[in-house]
């Protein structure tokens, strides 16, 4: 299925095929290539601008990155979902940006489940309830704070720099600069996928408060702190923000 960029671009070739074709056809307006100096020199006008056209048009809807948001004005799971985006044609992290998106959608699916297994198990005014959501708020804003500390590094990340950091003998630089520089890059990577990592983590954690609530039939709220997936998850949330900071 087209994108609704390529659309656009289709759209544009037809329209520029059209014009041309009732610009230069002799049953229309009929401007001749090869007749008087005036006409020819319209008649070639018209095909370079049409070239120009569509060569602009096809590098602002096809390849040139949309704009994306400031991380801190990053706020809904689908503004998420648009800034990773913005960064699946960066080759060296491609499959760690498909990863995150993978996991936001997880994520979605899982607090969607969540809800509803607490909206069928206890009533919104409960305090079990209301302590059940409260975590998985946290939980949630945890997923996304990790998320948003990968667009922000990603944000100042030169993939070509990168590239002649990386591959040997390509720059003039001296070595224990090169050194340095191929330092702070394998930090940048290993923080992307620790960062990842510990999603994962919350997602398997989510999974087995899901699975331990299905199997309750009654719980007291002091019940709750001793549940094994929840002291799990508390002790997740400090390790992390400890880390972040």
């Amino acid at each position: 299925m087209l994108s609704k960029n390529h659309l656009k671009l289709v759209v544009i070739i037809l329209g520029v095929v059209v014009f041309n074709i009732a610009v230069l056809s002799p049953g229309i307006i009929g401007i001749e290539i090869g007749g008087s100096a005036l006409e020819t020199a319209s008649g070639v006008t018209i095909i370079f601008a049409s070239i120009l056209a569509l060569s602009y048009a096809t590098n602002m809807l096809i390849f040139k990155l949309p704009s994306v948001k400031p991380v801190k004005e990053i706020r809904t799971h689908n503004e998420y979902i648009d800034a990773l985006t913005h960064y699946k044609g960066v080759k060296t992290l491609q499959s760690d940006i498909g990863l995150a998106l993978r996991q936001l959608e997880r994520l979605r699916k899982r607090m969607e489940t969540l809800l509803g297994l607490l909206n069928q198990r206890f009533d919104p005014n409960e305090l079990t309830y209301k302590k059940f959501t409260s975590v998985a708020q946290e939980v949630e804003n945890l997923f996304y704070l990790n998320i948003r500390s990968i667009l922000g590094r990603m944000h100042v990340f030169d993939e070509n720099e990168y590239k002649i950091v990386m591959l040997k003998g390509s720059s003039r630089l001296p070595s224990d600069l090169i050194a340095e520089k191929t330092m702070v890059y394998n930090e940048f990577l290993s923080f992307v996928k620790d960062s990842l990592g510990t999603n994962e983590e919350i997602l398997l954690k989510i999974d087995k408060l899901l699975m331990e609530i299905s199997r309750l039939d009654s719980l007291e709220l002091a019940d709750i702190e001793q549940m094994p997936c929840m002291q799990e998850i508390d002790s997740l949330i400090k390790q992390t923000i400890h880390y972040k900071e």
